[in-house]
Parts: structure tokens; sequence; C-alpha cells
């Protein structure tokens, strides 16, 4: 029997429940992303633009440090309970930082709820469950819940803060948190003790998964990726407003750029179903977000041609937010899906901070220019590094009914099937008259298992 095309009713509302968890969580980073740095001028403390950034990239210095620890605990409590913890601990970032009269009380606040560092668990939780033919469209939907969130953000951003202010926009990203926990119990799945890795594969360490060259190559890839977005939104409200739109006002220029980005999108997401159309369409919207960095110098201060950067920006934004953690749950070793996703997220996050912090430093020193210098030379080394990336084989698992065996016979037919192209793995179980393989779909021919199956009966 083999696998269903689609994914199972199980698998879909984890995906979609989880993806939501995320979009909520998310919604509380960015939404203060195009209004933060202005509202900022009013705080005290708020004129030094140093401090905005580190206010703006807090909470992704404490994500970076607690997001390893998380996802080692997530593998070894579960990954419920620490989702619990990390959503209750943003909920109470978010309250102080909405009571905040100064801008050191705000990275308190932003340092509190990066604290909350679920990001591991909750993609660790989406691969336990689904399976492995399925994950990338469920990694898909939390890449393009974050899109959505992050479009939906700068949109909504502006129109908020007319309506209650930035403080406002804090609280509510607290009761969202809140809203969190409660969809987590009533809705997400549980994990089966199986999908820990508690079984007969032996848990990976921390250097196995530091010392794996593409987990690094990814790794690189996720702190430049969110660095370059970070500083980016240190110049861009400053550039939006010199160019004579008031911030209320900026929403024009998001939400059309957003939403054209989501076209240029979808197809290459479509698209790239092999190894070799992943990697291709990877490099380029590298190289697409390196070219961005190299022309933006002659929009910057000019509202519709930086109107345009910003669509190709953020079209290649949106396929590399989406591919990315896919190929990292992919390459992860077994046993340690947590421990290196946890990583992944933790550098995602420590780029998150090092862009806010060292963009706010830059832009007061040097200006836009600066910061696009930074940014280009960044991408520029990823672009680099990824000319070499392999991309993981996508596994399906497939099950066959198979006539009762004896132990050796069993033993006999799982060592036959290994050997069939396309096979990766095979287990044969004695009297429980089925047959597991994960198979590479694109060198894998069924009618050899079938074969192979007829001639035991």
């Amino acid at each position: 029997m083999s696998p269903a095309v689609r994914m199972s009713a199980d698998e879909l509302r984890a995906s979609v429940s989880l993806a939501s968890i995320f979009g909520l969580r998310m919604l509380g980073m960015f939404v203060i992303l195009p209004v933060f740095a202005i509202y900022a001028e009013t705080l005290p403390g708020g004129a030094n633009l140093t401090l905005v950034g580190i206010a703006l990239g807090a909470y992704g210095l404490t994500q970076a440090l607690l997001q390893i620890p998380f996802g080692w605990w997530s593998d070894r409590y579960g990954r419920k309970p620490v989702i619990y913890a990390g959503l209750a601990i943003f909920a109470v970032g978010s309250f102080i930082a909405a009571a905040a009269g100064n801008i050191y009380v705000v990275i308190l606040g932003r340092v509190l709820q990066g604290a909350g560092a679920i990001s591991a668990a909750v993609i660790a939780m989406v691969a336990d469950l689904t399976r492995e033919e399925h994950r990338g469209k469920a990694m898909a939907m939390i890449g393009s819940t974050i899109g959505g969130t992050f479009a939906l953000s700068l949109v909504a951003g502006p129109w908020l803060n007319h309506l209650i202010g930035v403080p406002g926009i804090f609280a509510l990203t607290g009761v969202l948190a809140a809203a969190a926990i409660l969809v987590v119990r009533e809705i997400v799945p549980d994990v089966p003790e199986a999908a820990h890795g508690h079984g007969h594969e032996k848990p990976a360490g921390y250097w196995e998964v530091l010392a794996n060259r593409e987990l690094a190559r990814q790794n690189f890839g996720v702190l430049v990726l969110h660095a370059v977005l970070m500083s980016l939104f240190i110049a861009v409200p400053f550039s939006l407003r010199s160019g004579g739109l008031d911030v209320s006002e900026h929403w024009k220029v998001y939400l059309p750029t957003l939403l054209g980005s989501f076209v240029l999108m979808v197809p290459v997401l479509i698209r790239a179903r092999t190894a070799r159309q992943v990697k291709t369409a990877f490099i380029a919207a590298v190289a697409l977000l390196l070219g961005v960095q190299v022309t933006l110098p002659w929009s910057v201060g000019s509202v519709w041609p930086l109107a345009g950067s910003l669509l190709a920006f953020f079209a290649a934004f949106n396929v590399l937010e989406a591919t990315l953690p896919a190929l990292a749950s992919r390459t992860a070793p077994a046993g340690a899906r947590g421990v290196a996703l946890g990583v992944f997220t933790s550098i995602q996050f420590f780029g998150t901070f090092l862009g806010a912090a060292a963009g706010g430093w830059v832009y007061g020193s040097w200006g836009a220019m600066g910061v696009v210098a930074m940014n280009a030379g960044l991408v520029a080394v990823w672009l680099a590094l990824t000319l070499g990336m392999k991309v993981p084989v996508a596994l399906s698992t497939r099950e066959y009914a198979i006539p009762a065996l004896d132990a050796q016979q069993a033993d006999s037919l799982a060592a036959r099937l290994r050997a069939l192209p396309g096979v990766h793995e095979a287990s044969v179980a004695a009297g429980e008259a089925s047959a597991r393989l994960r198979v590479d779909s694109a060198g894998f021919d069924e009618e050899n298992v079938h074969r192979l199956i007829a001639r035991d009966g």
C-alpha cells in the first residue's frame, strides 16, 4: 500500500494550528517594525538609534541564547509543556513593554518576549506530526504564515499605531500569546512517543549537529537573512518619511509590495520539487537579495523606487524564509531534530539582534548607505557559500502488506528490499505482515517491491 498523495486530516490540523501559533507570536515581533523607530523618538533615551536598534532586536538575543535549551527540553520533556511555558513568558514581556515609560524598560520587555524561545520546539513538533513526504508542505505553511504575518504587520502596524498606539500594540500581542496557549492545548494533536527519537535511534549530540557542514551553511544563511531584514527596518521608515510619506500612510507602500512578492513567490515554491530545482531557486533568491542591496542606493529617499526595491527584496525573502526551515529539518540528524532546529533558530534570532543593533549603530553613523553596504557584504558571502550547497533528497514512507514470515525470512526480505534502487531504508517486522520502506521517489520502482513480496508469498 503506497502512501496517500495528500496530507492526512491530523497532519493538516497539526500543520495549520502550529503555523497559526507561529503567526500569532511573530505578529507580536513584527507589528512594531514599521512604527517603532519613529515612536521611539518620543521616549526618554529614544534619540539614541543604537538603543532603538537594540530595543527592536533584543528579543532576538534572548531567543538566540535559549532556543537550544528549549529545543533540548522539548526533546526530553515533550513539545507542548515547553510551548506553554514559552508563550506565557512572551505574554509577560509584552505587558512590560506596554507599560514602559522609557527605552530601557522597552528593552527589558523585548528581552522577556524573546525568552519564550519556542520556535525550535514548534518546528520540531510539526516534523514529529507529519510524514517526511509532506514535511516540506508543512514547513512551507509555516514559512508562508510568517511571510503573511509579516505582510499583515507592516500594513496593520501604522493603522494600530493610529488606533491604540505602540503601548497598545504591545498589550495586544500579550493577549494573542495567551490565546495561542489555548490553541496548542485544544487543537494541536499530541506527539506520539516514538516521534521524539527515543526508540532505536541513538540521539545525536550537539557536536554532531554543529559539525554538520550543510547545517552550518543553512545556519549562516538564516543569520544573514534576518540580519538584513532587521537592519532595513531601521532605515526604511525614515527613508519613506524623508520621501514625503507620513508614517500613517506607509501601508500604501508595504501592502502592494508584499502582495506582489507573494504572487512572485508562489510559482517558485510550487515548481521547486526536485533537489536540483530547490537549489536553483535558492541560489537565484540569494542572488536577487544581493541585487537589491546593490541597487538600493538609487532608490533610498524616493518612495516608489524604494517600493520597487522592497518588492524584489520580499519576493526573495519569502522564498528563502519558506525553504530554509524545510532544508534544516531534512538535514537534521536522527534523534536530534529538536537540538538541530534549536541551533538553527538560535542563529536566526541572533541574526535578528545583530541586524537591528548593528543597523541602528551604522545608520546613526553613516546613514542608509552604510546599512546598504553592510547588508551587501553579508549577502555576498552567503551567495558564495550557497553555490556549494547540497540539497538533501526528500524521502517518502511507504508501507506494504506481506505474508506472515518468521524472523529469518523477515530479515532476508528486508535485506533484499534495501538493495532495490531508490530504497534508503527497509524494515520488515516478523509476525506483523507489513514492510515499511523509506524511498527516493525519483529512483524508485514500486513494481520491484511487489515482485519481491509475491516471490516470498
